[in-house]
C-alpha cells in the first residue's frame, strides 16, 4: 500500500488501527504478534500512560526494548513492573481491571464469536486448533475487546463452528443473559477493513475500508451481508511518525511482512 507518507504493509496499517484503540492511562492486555508493536506505538505517541499485561505473568509500563517472538523472552521480563504467574493475571481480568484485551482467531462471524477450536463438526472437524489459551477469559472479562485477523471469507462465516470465545452470541443483550458482567467486542481489525459492531442489535458492520479496498471488495469477502455504519469511511492511513516507530521496534520487519 503507498500514502502521502511512503509504501507501507496491510501489517502495519492493521498495527496502527489497533494502537488507536488503546486509550492513555489503560490497563490492556497484550496478545502476541501485531497487538505487541500496537502497545509499544500507542505508548510512544497517544496513550504513554498505558498499562500492558501480559498473558505468562508479566506487567509492563514501559515496552519492551528489544522485538519478542514469545512473552517469555528475557527482555520482555527484563524491567517487568511484576514478575508473576497467569493466574495472578486472571485474576485482574476477573475484577475488571483490563479496560481492553486483543485476541485473534480462526473464525468470527457475525456478532463477534471467536473460533479456535476446531472447524467442522466437533464429532468429525476438518480443521483442529490449537484451542483458547486465555482468549476466552479475555473475551469474557476485559472492558471491551479488539480482535485482529486476515480477512477472508472462509475466515468470517456467518457462524463460527465452535465458540470458544464469545462475543455477543446470539446479538441483543445475549451477554448479559449468559452473565458475562461487561465488555464484548468493540473491534475487528483486518487486513481489509476496521469493523465495529451496532450498540443496539451488536452485530458487525463496516466502519472503515482500509486504502486499496473498497465496501464491496470488504463485503465479497463475508460469509453474509455485512452492515455498513452510515459514517463509513476510508481508515486514515499510517503516519510518517507512526511508521518509523513501528519500524524501530520491527526493524526487520518480522510481524509486519
Amino acid at each position: 500500500m503507498a500514502a502521502g507518507d511512503g509504501a507501507y504493509t496491510p501489517q502495519e496499517l492493521m498495527v496502527v488501527c489497533a494502537a488507536r484503540q488503546i486509550r492513555d492511562g489503560e490497563v490492556v492486555f497484550v496478545g502476541m504478534r501485531l497487538p505487541l508493536l500496537a502497545f509499544a506505538l500507542a505508548k510512544r505517541t497517544h496513550a504513554p500512560s498505558a498499562i500492558g499485561l501480559f498473558e505468562n505473568g508479566l506487567v509492563r509500563d514501559t515496552p519492551s526494548r528489544e522485538l519478542l517472538m514469545t512473552m517469555g523472552d528475557a527482555p520482555n521480563i527484563l524491567g517487568a513492573e511484576w514478575a508473576t504467574r497467569t493466574v495472578a493475571l486472571m485474576g485482574l481480568l476477573a475484577q475488571g481491571c483490563a479496560q481492553l484485551g486483543f485476541v485473534g482467531g480462526a473464525e468470527v462471524d457475525r456478532y463477534g464469536n471467536l473460533n479456535t477450536s476446531y472447524v467442522g463438526s466437533r464429532e468429525h472437524p476438518t480443521v483442529k486448533l490449537p484451542g483458547s489459551g486465555g482468549g476466552a477469559d479475555i473475551a469474557s472479562l476485559a472492558g471491551r475487546l479488539a480482535i485482529i485477523m486476515e480477512h477472508e471469507r472462509r475466515r468470517f462465516p456467518e457462524r463460527v463452528s465452535y465458540i470458544t470465545s464469545p462475543g455477543y452470541g446470539d446479538g441483543g443483550d445475549w451477554r448479559a443473559q449468559v452473565g458475562l458482567p461487561r465488555g464484548g467486542p468493540a473491534a475487528v481489525i483486518t487486513t481489509r477493513a476496521l469493523l465495529g459492531f451496532r450498540d443496539d442489535t451488536h452485530e458487525m458492520q463496516l466502519l472503515s475500508w482500509h486504502p486499496g479496498s473498497s465496501i464491496e471488495d470488504v463485503r465479497a469477502h463475508t460469509g453474509w451481508e455485512l452492515a455498513v455504519a452510515p459514517e463509513v469511511h476510508e481508515t486514515p492511513p499510517p503516519t510518517s511518525d507512526e511508521l518509523r516507530i513501528i519500524r524501530e521496534c520491527d526493524p526487520q520487519g518480522f510481524w509486519t511482512r
